[in-house]
Order: C-alpha cells, then structure tokens, then sequence
C-alpha cells in the first residue's frame, strides 16, 4: 500500500488553512499547516513532506522568498497561491521552480487536482537524470562544477548560478547535439506541463545564454532550432 500523501500549507490565513485541511483530509491526503515561514521549517524538520501549497501575499517572508528556498534545498513540489492580478508573482514565481499556481479566490477541487497532477509528476520523473556521479562537466571554455552550482572559465572565474540555470543547463550537458523542445526541457527539469511555462524555458535560457555565451544575442553554444526548441552544440564530457 502507498504511503499517504503528506501535504503541507503555509498561509497567513487561518480560515483558508482551516478550509483546504479539511477539504484535502476528506479527500485521502494527510495534511498539516502552517501560518508562515518559520512554522513551515519547523515542520519541515520533524516530519517527511510531499508537496508545499504555499501564498505568496503574506507579510513578512513572502511565498516568492520562501519557494526560492525550498528550491535551494529540497526536491518536492510547490504549488503557489498567487491574487488573480499579480501575473508577475506567477511568472517569477515559475522562473524560480515553482511547479504550479493557483489563483486566488479558488475552487478547493482544482487544487486538489493539480495537487494529484503534480504530485503524479513528481512519481513518474525519474530522480536521477543522465550521469549522476559526474562532479563537473567540461564544454567549450567552461567547467560546471555541480556540487558548487557554478561555472568556472578558463580564466578561473567563477559564476554561481540559480537552481532554475542550474538545472536547466544540466539538462543541456545530459542530452548534448540533441533537439531539446520546450517541454521535453520541463520534463527532464521539473516535469512541468503547461502553456505558460513555456515563457519560463525562454526566460531561463536568455539568462543562460548571457552567462555562457560571448555575445548572447549571436549564441553559439545554445541554439534555437525553429519550431523545435533548443540544442546545445558544444562537445561535453563528465569526470
């Protein structure tokens, strides 16, 4: 028997929080609350959590800051609750890997179904992608030293880079010479399906390319291939 989901959410509304325990508990998932940051990371410590479903309005460290952690130092999806106006908080909010959002005000039942839709992501995405024990990846003039999360030049200087670049290009160095499409780019990152992630892909890769490339406007390294997606020309190898 399958283990019960473990959902964790974190709103500075107690009636929201009341609400979506209750109505996620009827439903066959286990569920615990949290009014902010601080008792989210308290129960983070005692207890396994399976997905985050987290606000981003809320006073003191906000659901933008707080998801940037949770991508800096665990795997399990995130769900944000974003006010249907804020379209910049759900675009940042996916550039900084979030896996969903739901606006606000919102039916407790399509929570609950993206809630199962990610959490069914999550559980066929495999963990481990590609060459799992390289500790750095060579290409061109650059070194990705994984354990850091930075590129290294030939001249010894380092760039650190977020998870969202981080990952992104890991998909790149695992998958050389090959047409990568938008969403088969999610599916190796984040397991992302939907329209709008698209611009996060195109976001992600302009910054990529403004660190690797020499002149980002004219890449040679990542390549847009018309109508398919991205390809990463350089020669990779692993040690």
């Amino acid at each position: 028997m399958k283990p019960t989901p473990h959902i964790l959410v974190v709103d500075d509304h107690q009636d929201i929080r009341d609400l979506l325990a209750k109505y996620l508990a009827k439903h066959e998932l286990r569920v615990s609350t949290a009014d902010g940051g601080e008792a989210m990371r308290r129960i983070l410590k005692t207890a396994a959590v399976d997905l985050v479903v987290l606000d981003v309005m809320m006073p003191g460290e906000d659901g933008l800051s707080l998801c940037r952690n949770l991508r800096e130092t665990t795997d399990f999806p995130v769900i944000l609750l974003t006010a249907m106006a804020e379209e910049t908080d759900r675009v940042v909010g996916l550039e900084i890997g979030a896996d969903d959002y739901v606006t606000k005000p919102f039916n407790p039942r399509e929570l609950l179904a993206r809630i199962k839709a990610v959490l069914r992501r999550a559980n066929t995405i495999p963990k481990q992608r590609g060459d799992t024990t390289a500790r750095s990846y060579k290409f061109g003039r650059w070194c990705l030293n994984v354990a850091q999360r930075e590129i290294v030049a030939e001249d010894q200087v380092a760039v650190p880079l977020s998870t969202a670049e981080f990952h992104l290009l890991s998909a790149f160095l695992e998958h050389p010479k090959m047409v990568l499409s938008r969403d088969r780019l999610l599916d190796i990152t984040r397991g992302k399906t939907a329209n709008v992630f698209d611009r996060s892909v195109d976001n992600q890769v302009s910054r990529l390319r403004k660190k690797l490339e020499a002149d980002s406007k004219h890449p040679t390294l990542i390549k847009t291939v018309w109508g398919g997606g991205y390809i990463f020309t350089a020669d990779v190898s692993a040690t």
